[in-house]
């Protein structure tokens, strides 16, 4: 008895298959699209939830009032976020519009990785580390 075929090209051959150079082009544009699109929506959907509830408030333009700190970690962002707070919400879609290119830099290091591609694999890794570094604010 033959094995059956396996749709995976991955696994017909017995080899991994390499992403070609189209297939990583086109995963990266769909992660990135992905990621503004979802940023976008929350940022909306916030948007219209703080004018529901604050819209008709007339705003102090002598005093400056900074994000409360409820809004300035992420931790806390995703728990008044997931709490249906409008400020939240809005404060998560800017955090995912951050986390984009960060992902699209991870995506691409998994890419080079399942290419081969020792060098550009090594390249990926110092951007993303350099990005983490800056978001995490440690600066030399």
């Amino acid at each position: 008895m033959s094995k059956p075929e396996s749709p995976d090209p991955e696994y017909q051959s017995g080899t991994p298959h390499l992403w070609t150079d189209l297939e990583v082009e086109t995963k990266v544009g769909n992660l990135l699209r992905a990621g503004v699109l979802t940023s976008a929506v929350l940022v909306g959907i916030g948007a219209v939830g703080y004018l529901v509830q604050h819209g008709s408030e007339q705003p102090h333009y002598g005093k400056f009032n900074g994000e409360p700190g409820e809004l300035r970690h992420a931790a806390l962002i995703l728990q008044d976020a997931f709490t249906g707070h409008s400020e939240g919400i809005i404060q998560f879609g800017l955090l995912v519009l951050i986390a984009t290119p960060v992902a699209r830099v991870m995506l691409a290091a998994f890419a080079f990785l399942k290419q081969g591609d020792r060098f550009y694999l090594g390249v990926s890794l110092v951007v993303l580390a350099i990005l983490t570094a800056s978001l995490l604010g440690l600066s030399p």
